[in-house]
């Protein structure tokens, strides 16, 4: 397949409740170079339903992806004319959502007769440290936690991914969320329940670490909302004074088979770098705990900066630029679209 090199990517995130755009230059075999993006999150906007409405997120991104993309070219200095491909996230996410960004691309790319790329949304997450400060090298673990996803992969390049475990059940983002909502910290749940964390006693109440010995890298945090649910009814009235620690004790358990299940991976693998990617992935205790294990073991951890662990334009656009540059993919002319809610990544073609 023809490797593409020093192309001017745009890309476009619609996956969910975060509408993102951005614009990429991949520069020959080296890491393309983000020029600029921009992000609107909805999180205001869907406080109110204690969570995603997807009817509302749809129009929302109708209404915010058109003047983000007229931010972005003016903060690069470039036009439309100048963009070689646009790309955008097919899947998985929510299939109007998806549908919004797609159409859009798929009719800039039609109007300006440029080639358009579907992005698999979790390849996104896993390049995205290569737009840190310190990219990563293949081939390394991946760590990848979010609020719909909890997997871990042996990565070899570009494209070629193989799924050593993934969550059976809730992923470590969902875990975080509706552990949040139990205690009523209200919607997104995860960062409040993280902030509330710091205040706490991770070891207050003894909570489980499902499958941490299960002698495989599956996942399962099921059980854990469960026994959080249990224990803050045992606190009663007493809820209120001892949140903190309930916050701090639950982060621990999840934190705890995260950082042990990747030790794991790394030594089944015989790897030497692990590549943390998601939106969990900007938990300050999972980083810290991970950092000190790591090193111990002299092992490398790579992250994405912080304000690119949630979803953004930048990682598609880094994730299109990569997969041309590399020769794994061709852009196409074909403005047909379709989505896919439910993609696997192990599953890209």
């Amino acid at each position: 397949m023809e490797v593409q090199k020093n192309l001017l990517v745009l890309g476009i995130e619609s996956s969910c409740d975060e509408t993102g755009v951005a614009l990429v230059q991949s520069q020959g075999s080296g890491v393309p170079a983000l020029l600029a993006h921009a992000l609107h999150s909805q999180i205001e906007m869907h406080q109110a339903y204690g969570g995603v409405v997807p009817e509302l997120a749809s129009r929302d991104h109708i209404r915010r992806v058109l003047p983000l993309t007229t931010g972005v070219l003016n903060e690069a200095g470039r036009s439309l004319a100048e963009v070689d491909v646009v790309a955008y996230t097919r899947g998985p996410g929510l299939a109007g959502a998806l549908l919004v960004g797609a159409g859009v691309a798929c009719a800039l790319g039609m109007a300006l007769g440029k080639p358009v790329l579907g992005v698999h949304h979790l390849e996104g997450h896993l390049l995205s440290p290569f737009l840190s400060a310190d990219p990563p090298e293949f081939p390394f673990v991946a760590l990848l936690v979010s609020g719909g996803h909890t997997q871990l992969m042996r990565v070899d390049g570009v494209g070629r991914y193989e799924l050593l475990g993934e969550t059976i059940d809730d992923a470590a983002g969902e875990a975080f969320d509706k552990s949040a909502k139990l205690m009523g910290l209200g919607y997104p749940g995860g960062p409040a329940l993280s902030r509330l964390a710091l205040q706490g006693d991770p070891a207050a109440f003894k909570l489980p670490r499902p499958l941490l010995h299960s002698g495989n890298l599956d996942f399962s945090f099921a059980g854990l909302k469960t026994a959080v649910l249990t224990q803050a009814r045992k606190l009663g009235d007493d809820l209120e004074a001892r949140k903190a620690d309930l916050a701090a004790s639950t982060q621990a358990a999840i934190v705890d088979v995260l950082v042990k299940k990747s030790l794991t991976a790394l030594q089944e693998t015989g790897l030497q770098r692990i590549v943390v990617a998601g939106g969990v992935g900007a938990n300050r205790q999972l980083r810290e705990q991970l950092d000190a294990a790591c090193a111990k073991r002299r092992v490398r951890v790579h992250y994405p900066e912080l304000h690119l662990c949630t979803d953004n334009g930048a990682m598609i656009a880094l994730a299109a630029a990569m997969r041309l540059q590399s020769g794994q993919q061709q852009a196409n002319r074909d403005y047909a679209f379709d989505v896919k809610p439910r993609w696997p990544l192990n599953a890209i073609g």
